[in-house]
């Protein structure tokens, strides 16, 4: 495995599908899809958080209906410190951007969730 498949591997904790099945492509492939999770996903001087970022992509989740992406962020939320409040906050932005109704079929499943992870 190249540089930037083991560092994505740190960053994210883990080796994500898409960077799997571009290896199974083509090796340089695999390695710029990783370098493009790192871009992202590095904390920078001055930039966002790991916790501000996970929030973002919750909120995205949520407000696309990916009920079962939201689900999976709430455990990296909760590694990174974040609170219930914050995590309601960003439920009602994508409530906000996504619309009602996205938000009356995510909310159930995300709260249950929250719930259980002790937020």
């Amino acid at each position: 495995m190249g540089k930037n498949i083991e560092e994505i591997k740190t960053v994210k904790g883990f080796l994500p599908r898409a960077i799997k099945y571009a290896g199974d492509m083509n090796e340089d492939f695999a390695e710029g899809l990783a370098g493009f999770y790192k871009a992202v996903w590095d904390e920078r001087e001055g930039g966002l958080s790991m916790k501000e970022k996970h929030l973002l992509v919750f909120t995205v989740a949520c407000s696309n209906n990916n009920t079962e992406s939201a689900v999976k962020i709430l455990e990296r939320l909760k590694k990174f410190g974040a609170t219930r409040t914050e995590i309601t906050d960003a439920m009602m932005m994508a409530a906000w951007t996504g619309g009602i109704q996205y938000f009356t079929d995510f909310s159930a499943v995300v709260l249950k969730e929250m719930d259980k992870l002790g937020f």
